[in-house]
């Protein structure tokens, strides 16, 4: 088959313009002309077009194109497995970009005065809040989300790393204890569930026992918080499970 230049600038959807340009510098010049001279393309032509594509696609300049095209040891699967490569890397880079569109995007709903960068800098990829969104969904009334609202939209950066290092320090501190073989229902690991409770009331709403055991259980059954509390120790989840519901009953 052989095609025009206004029907191959049609198909791929670029201009006659471009296609010219191709030619003229020998990125993609056409396997036969008419007796007119104008230009024929043949279908191995609309292959390397297409190849033209996928790497302008990457932002590869034409010079380093026309280079990797007319290569004699270039193999057309390398060519194919390269550009999987490629754009499996961009993807991945999207996905992050999108996912810090989201953080700015819930930092502006909660009216939390972090940059999209600082809020990455202090959650990572935990979103606080979600106690608090999970409680309203929990426990009906929605105020321990309201008052984590009015809490939370008063916090600068400093609060939230303040709230990180909290944290932080507590994890080191119950991961040490849970290491050490106590019992998760022995007096170390419930003192330190009760400081997990508190730490909830201080820095967002007042965190019942009712709700401190709610949590545990959320804790256990949703993969977000399992895979938050297993990256601050592994086994960390289902130890405090059960040292939250050990604490609660003891103070009943």
């Amino acid at each position: 088959m052989a095609y025009t230049v206004g029907q191959v600038a049609k198909a791929a959807g670029v201009t006659v313009r471009t296609l010219h340009h191709y030619d003229e510098i020998g990125l993609l010049s056409p396997s036969g002309r008419t007796s007119a001279g104008y230009r024929r393309y043949d279908d191995a032509d609309l292959d390397r077009l297409q190849l033209v594509r996928y790497y302008r696609e990457l932002d590869f300049p034409l010079e380093e194109i026309t280079a990797i095209l007319d290569d004699p040891a270039a193999d057309p699967a390398a060519h194919l497995r390269r550009q999987h490569e490629l754009l499996n890397g961009r993807i991945g880079r999207l996905q992050e970009m999108v996912a810090a569109i989201e953080l700015a995007m819930e930092a502006r709903r909660m009216n939390i005065r972090l940059t999209p960068q600082e809020r990455f800098e202090v959650f990572g990829d935990f979103d606080p809040d979600a106690h608090s969104a999970e409680a309203q969904q929990r426990w009906g009334d929605g105020e321990a989300y309201r008052e984590s609202s009015r809490r939370t939209a008063g916090y600068a950066k400093e609060d939230w790393l303040r709230i990180k290092a909290d944290n932080e320090d507590w994890g080191r501190r119950i991961g040490a204890v849970l290491d050490s073989g106590a019992p998760a229902d022995g007096p170390e690991a419930m003192a330190l569930a009760e400081e997990h409770r508190q730490l909830i009331s201080r820095w967002f709403y007042d965190c019942s026992y009712e709700i401190h055991t709610g949590l545990a259980d959320m804790y256990l059954a949703d993969d977000r918080f399992t895979a938050h509390y297993e990256n601050i120790h592994p086994g960390l989840t289902a130890y405090l499970n059960e040292a939250i519901h050990a604490n609660a009953i003891s103070r009943a």
